[in-house]
């Protein structure tokens, strides 16, 4: 008697209302499809696909790179395994490719959650959820992060989007990115310090077209509006089409990569990845969260769609 065929991204979770539509997955927790009006605004991947460039997936207890995977904490040193060997670092957290279990559903929503155990260079323990939520504004991420264990741990979180409207390539779109300061990174993709935007290519205080500028840069020192939200829009010019991607104010910093170096990528999308934290921030502690026993920390997100 044979057994039945798994998806590699494991169970599918797909929420809905009105014409929107996502698939929310088991392996990760992350973001497979997001869609309206029967397009697609993320760049996602297939049902019969593991997850490649890291799409969509919850980037958890650290966001993007730290350096050697080391780090101290509380006067103790820890070592992580290193997952991005060719760069010598540790990359976007441990629940990437751990089993969630979804907890709450409705038609409109889903709760993942996950326990991240202590384990080898991360010896503490959270709870973690995550709220998928549609409504007529869009989609909505919530993140809920809590230490369940004895002692206080060092906390980031990000996600990792590929917004789309469905071009070839983002060159001829327009993008707006709120940030006035980004960092510049060494070759291993480890800050070494800020510039201001002004006067730079890196510019996209107002709306212009990306044209063949390579993006793979933190922005911080967000313009936000008077609920502290920050967006970042991607618009067609020709269509009138565009995606906005929101932050609340627990996310400072906003990492845009166009993906020019990913055979898969090659700028057909644009990540747009929240982040409570900039890269090695476990080894700097700029940014970094310690959680306290029994305390939380909550975080949300979201994408908005709209059409000419």
């Amino acid at each position: 008697m044979g057994c039945a065929v798994i998806a590699p991204s494991g169970e599918q979770i797909e929420i809905a209302v009105e014409d929107q539509r996502a698939i929310v997955v088991e392996v990760g927790g992350g973001l497979r499809t997001y869609s309206a009006g029967g397009r697609a605004f993320l760049d996602g991947y297939g049902v019969d696909e593991m997850c490649s460039s890291s799409r969509g997936q919850v980037l958890i207890p650290w966001p993007n790179r730290l350096q050697n995977g080391s780090y101290e904490f509380d006067g103790r040193r820890h070592q992580l395994s290193l997952n991005e060997p060719e760069r010598n670092n540790a990359i976007h957290g441990l629940v990437r490719w751990a089993t969630w279990r979804a907890v709450a559903r409705q038609p409109h929503r889903v709760l993942m959650e996950h326990i991240l155990h202590p384990q080898p260079g991360y010896p503490f323990s959270l709870r973690l959820g995550i709220e998928y939520t549609l409504s007529a504004s869009g989609l909505r991420v919530r993140t809920t992060a809590t230490n369940v264990g004895a002692v206080p741990c060092p906390y980031g979180s990000g996600a990792h989007p590929y917004l789309t409207l469905g071009t070839a390539t983002i060159d001829r779109l327009s993008l707006r990115v709120p940030g006035r300061t980004i960092l510049r990174s060494d070759e291993r993709g480890i800050p070494i310090g800020r510039e201001a935007v002004e006067g730079t290519a890196y510019n996209f205080l107002e709306p212009r077209p990306i044209g063949a500028i390579a993006l793979d840069h933190a922005f911080t020192d967000l313009d936000r509006d008077a609920n502290g939200v920050a967006r970042v829009e991607l618009r067609d010019p020709d269509q009138g089409t565009r995606v906005s991607l929101w932050v609340d104010k627990n996310y400072p910093y906003l990492m845009v990569f166009s993906g020019d170096p990913l055979p898969d990528v090659q700028r057909r999308s644009l990540a747009v990845e929240p982040m409570t934290c900039p890269p090695n921030a476990f080894r700097t502690g700029i940014g970094l969260i310690s959680l306290e026993p029994g305390s939380e920390v909550v975080t949300t997100w979201g994408i908005a769609a709209a059409f000419a």
